[in-house]
């Protein structure tokens, strides 16, 4: 948790030093976003526009599921302990924006990056050779196997900036390392600087 207060902080002062340089040209915005797929989470970023063109986007997501590994008679007992699969990452990615219509109103951020990739996954279960389990505890215990890697993100979206300030947004997601891939759908909000207070065509 302190990595992540740590990493948003840096990001924020970086991204404020940058606008400031050109308030008027550049837009910024936070989005935040519930994620769908073979894994469940959420996905949190700051994003920078340029001239209405290119992006750049750094952030995180963190996404669960149920343990690959899992025995099908593991029950967590009278405490409900519930062991996941976790796929942590915090990727920076560049795009390019293409509206979709002459308000800007539906336009497309189509962005690729690179992730740092925390996962972390139960594994060694062994069963408990005891009926206390049968009611008040869980019946099989387990270590954690946790190692980082290096992931590709691939991450088309779909933004509705609704007003200056506020939109929607719909992101299909790939994150691609050598041991592990997340994909699904992101379903979120837009807040910030969404839209230059001139409007600027774009090809």
């Amino acid at each position: 948790m302190k990595i992540k207060i740590l990493v948003i902080i840096l990001i924020v002062l970086n991204i404020q030093l940058i606008t400031a340089q050109n308030q008027k040209e550049n837009t910024y915005y936070l989005t935040s976003e519930l994620n769908l797929g073979n894994y469940l989470g959420v996905d949190f970023n700051l994003n920078y526009v340029f001239k209405n063109k290119y992006s750049i986007k750094v952030g995180f997501s963190e996404n669960f599921r149920k343990p690959k590994s899992q025995p099908d008679n593991y029950s967590g007992g009278i405490l409900f302990k519930i062991p996941f699969d976790q796929f942590l990452n915090y990727k920076i990615d560049f795009g390019r924006i293409y509206n979709l219509d002459e308000k800007g109103t539906i336009r497309a951020n189509i962005s690729i990056g690179i992730g740092y990739t925390r996962v972390k996954e139960p594994q060694n279960w062994q069963f408990v050779e005891s009926e206390a389990w049968t009611n008040l505890s869980q019946n099989y215990t387990y270590s954690y196997r946790k190692y980082n890697t290096l992931s590709l993100t691939i991450n088309p979206k779909i933004e509705f900036p609704i007003t200056k300030f506020f939109g929607l947004s719909v992101s299909p997601m790939i994150q691609i390392n050598k041991d592990r891939i997340y994909y699904g759908i992101g379903l979120g909000t837009m807040l910030g600087k969404l839209k230059q207070k001139t409007n600027h065509n774009t090809s």
